[in-house]
C-alpha cells in the first residue's frame, strides 16, 4: 500500500515537472517572437486551425479539404517563414542564454549607455544620419567582417565622427561589443518584412534587418528628421527623446542582476 502510495506521488511530482518544462518552453517561444512579424503569421496558422475545426464539425468537406492542405503545406513551410525566429532560438541553446546573461562591468556600462546616448542626441540634432548596433549574445563577427575593424573605446566623440558627412567610415553601421566599438562602416542585412512602412529607408530597414537575425539592437538617426528610433527584436520604436533612448539601451545592455527575477534573488540571498 505504502508502495503504491509513493509510487502515484512520483508519478504526480514528475507530472509537475513535465508541465513546467512544456509551459517554460512555450513562455520562451512567446518571448522570442514577441514583437516581429512571426507573431502576425502564427495568428493566420491559428485563425486557419480554428476554420478546419469548424468545417469539420458542420461537415463542409471540400471547404475542410482545403484547408485541411493548407494547413499541412504551412507546417513544412514553418521553418522557412520562421527562420530568423528558429536561428535565434538555436543561437541562445548553444550558449546557454537561455537560462542566464553574461555580466558587465555596472560602472563601466553606465558609462558606455551614456556615451551612445549623448552622440546620439548630438547626431540628431545635427541631423546627421546614423546607425549604431549594440551587440547582444549572438556574435556579429559575420558583419563586422563586412567593414573596419576599430576595437576601440566608447566615446561619444569617437562615435559622432564616425558618422560625419564624407569621411572615409560615415556610410554604413557601427558595432558595438560590450564595452568597445568593433567596427565601423559595417553593411547589414536589409529586412525583408512586407509590413514595414515604404517610407523609410535603407538605413532603417538595415537596422531592423540585424535586429531580425540576431539579439542585437540598433539605435537609428534619421539624417531627414533627426528623429531617433530603436530596432529590437524585429520591431521599431520611433520618436525617441533623450530618457527614452537611456531606457531602451539600460534593457538591452543590463547585467545579470538586474535582468534576474526578484523571487530568485531572494532565493539566493536566504541560501
Amino acid at each position: 500500500m505504502l508502495g503504491f502510495e509513493f509510487t502515484n506521488v512520483f508519478r504526480d511530482f514528475k507530472d509537475i515537472i513535465d508541465i513546467f518544462l512544456v509551459s517554460f518552453v512555450l513562455y520562451k517561444l512567446i518571448v522570442l517572437i514577441r514583437g516581429t512579424r512571426a507573431v502576425q503569421l502564427l495568428k493566420g496558422i491559428i485563425v486557419i486551425i480554428l476554420a478546419t475545426a469548424l468545417s469539420s464539425y458542420f461537415e463542409l468537406r471540400a471547404f475542410n479539404w482545403l484547408l485541411d492542405k493548407t494547413l499541412t503545406t504551412f507546417f513544412f513551410a514553418i521553418p522557412v517563414v520562421f527562420q530568423p525566429e528558429l536561428r535565434r532560438a538555436l543561437e541562445q541553446l548553444g550558449r546557454g542564454s537561455f537560462f542566464v546573461r553574461s555580466h558587465h562591468d555596472e560602472a563601466v556600462l553606465q558609462e558606455s549607455i551614456h556615451d551612445i546616448v549623448k552622440a546620439a542626441t548630438s547626431l540628431s540634432k545635427n541631423k546627421i544620419g546614423g546607425l549604431i548596433v549594440i551587440e547582444g549574445e549572438s556574435g556579429l563577427n559575420d558583419f563586422s567582417e563586412s567593414g573596419t575593424k576599430l576595437g576601440a573605446d566608447i566615446s561619444s566623440e569617437l562615435l559622432i565622427n564616425l558618422f560625419i558627412p564624407n569621411t572615409p567610415l560615415h556610410d554604413g553601421a557601427v558595432i558595438i561589443r560590450k564595452e568597445k566599438i568593433l567596427a565601423a562602416a559595417c553593411y547589414l542585412p536589409l529586412s525583408e518584412n512586407p509590413f514595414i512602412s515604404k517610407a523609410l529607408g535603407t538605413r532603417h530597414r538595415a537596422g531592423i534587418g540585424i535586429s531580425e537575425q540576431s539579439d542585437a539592437m540598433s539605435v537609428i538617426i534619421s539624417e531627414e528628421t533627426g528623429q531617433i528610433s530603436v530596432a529590437d527584436n524585429g520591431q521599431l520604436y520611433k520618436d525617441l527623446d533623450e530618457k527614452a533612448l537611456r531606457e531602451k539601451l539600460t534593457k538591452h545592455m543590463a547585467s545579470p542582476k538586474s535582468k534576474t527575477p526578484s523571487w530568485l534573488r531572494r532565493l539566493s540571498k536566504n541560501g
